[in-house]
């Protein structure tokens, strides 16, 4: 295929958003749809992409994290317009094609965008319009064909007369251009119209008034070429990415056991025989490992976890695990945490920048904080790294086979040796060396008949 680059439309409001951000920032399976746009251009084969921007440009380009370049169009004066803005960067560079492509259609594929930009080049074409055919084409403007089946025309719907209109094949608004005739075409369209715009379509009369060749390529699925303009739209489009997400998944190995209350962002992976169950959330660069259960009610985001893991009811983020480990439920696993391997995490825990050793136990009802901590460690109920003096956090260091008696706190900075113990309700603030056993706690005096007759009445 020849080189090929790609322009992104991305410089509108989208007034029926209803929302202060740039329509094309708003997010369908976890990527902003200009983001989705550029992903797929580049699978199709773009190898440079230049995004054109306008409303709140600077939040446009702060957003996008692809290596991508920018062109601004100051003043919205229409498509043909906003196109035009790039010809700089374009003119006598090597690609010889351009795909133009608007930043608000993520449910196109890639495979739709090579067969477009193929047929553009394998004919030599001038353009190739991708098309589909709509059961209800109201709104579009429509792909007049000879009866040879070549593109004679586009009709928009406010100038098409009663034969044109019948007509069921639309144009999508994806195009590939030869640069050199987009260009040469561009510089002779005029904005004698209603609006007093630019319009890109205008460059196909043009092309076929010269005798140059246009391509219609009729898309598949004419699901995949709809356009988002409206929060409903934004959450259909969300619908099925999400669920060719969890297809390409299941047909991979992975169990789903309810697709429809399963979300899963378009980065994540998921090895082999894992199982997800309802109210699952993955999301951010997530990878997960063979032989898992996930869930149900898990969210995690950005998270490593390794294989034949059981997680339930648990919400991690920034953080990793290895094999073998039990989490949840009720478990919260937060940044720069990370977990070795066969470890026990049960219900209401929290494990925030710490280091959690192989075979070590955090039953239940613990905060462990700033923490490193050995392997065979078990931490008792209700123990606490106590980590912020007010000022500063402070790490704690426990070592292997320790044992933190239940309802201790550990006062940081403090060091717990190998096998030492804490008696249960203890507050640890000096280090304990290995093997001991330390008591922080004051012996217990009864006093009796502390409690008068007349102090409970009947």
């Amino acid at each position: 295929m020849e080189d090929v680059a790609a322009v992104i439309l991305a410089a509108g409001k989208g007034t029926r958003m209803k929302s202060d951000r740039p329509k094309v920032l708003h997010e369908v399976c976890g990527r902003s749809m200009v983001e989705q746009v550029i992903h797929t251009a580049g699978e199709a084969g773009c190898r440079r992409c230049i995004v054109i921007t306008g409303f709140k440009g600077q939040d446009v380009r702060n957003a996008i994290c692809e290596p991508v370049e920018f062109v601004d169009q100051a003043e919205q004066m229409g498509t043909g317009h906003a196109v035009l803005q790039t010809e700089p960067l374009l003119d006598g560079a090597r690609e010889q094609y351009v795909l133009v492509i608007c930043g608000d259609t993520p449910l196109l594929r890639a495979e739709t965008l090579q067969g477009l930009i193929d047929a553009c080049c394998r004919h030599h074409a001038s353009a190739s319009v991708l098309t589909a055919v709509m059961e209800n084409p109201n709104g579009y403007g429509r792909i007049i064909r000879d009866a040879g089946g070549a593109m004679k025309s586009i009709v928009e719907q406010k100038d098409g007369n009663p034969d044109e209109l019948a007509v069921h094949e639309v144009n999508t608004g994806t195009y590939c251009f030869e640069v050199r005739a987009l260009f040469e075409a561009l510089h002779q369209v005029k904005n004698d119209n209603v609006q007093g715009e630019y319009y890109l379509t205008d460059v196909f009369s043009i092309l076929i008034r010269e005798g140059q060749t246009v391509i219609p390529v009729e898309a598949k699925s004419p699901e995949e070429t709809l356009g988002v303009n409206s929060r409903r739209q934004l959450s259909e489009a969300d619908h099925v990415l999400r669920r060719r997400k969890i297809f390409e998944l299941m047909d991979s190995g992975v169990s789903v056991i309810d697709p429809d209350h399963t979300y899963i962002g378009q980065d994540v992976k998921i090895g082999q025989d894992s199982i997800l169950y309802p109210g699952c959330i993955l999301e951010g660069s997530t990878v997960i490992g063979k032989h898992c259960i996930i869930g149900p009610n898990t969210h995690v985001c950005d998270f490593r976890c390794g294989n034949f893991c059981r997680l339930e009811s648990v919400y991690a983020h920034n953080c990793s695990m290895g094999d073998r480990n039990e989490a949840g439920p009720f478990v919260h696993l937060r940044p720069q945490t990370q977990i070795g391997n066969d470890v026990k995490i049960g219900n209401f825990v929290e494990i925030k920048n710490s280091v959690i050793g192989d075979h070590s136990k955090l039953p239940h009802l613990i905060y462990c904080g700033d923490a490193d901590m050995g392997s065979r460690v078990n931490m008792g109920c209700g123990s606490v790294t106590v980590n912020f003096d007010g000022n500063r956090k402070h790490r704690t260091k426990i070592g292997d086979h320790a044992f933190i008696g239940c309802n201790t706190n550990l006062v940081a900075p403090v060091a717990i040796g190998q096998r030492a113990f804490t008696a249960a309700g203890s507050t640890i603030t000096r280090d304990v060396p290995e093997n001991a056993l330390a008591v922080g706690r004051s012996r217990q005096k009864n006093i009796e008949n502390w409690v008068q007759k007349d102090t409970y009445k009947e």
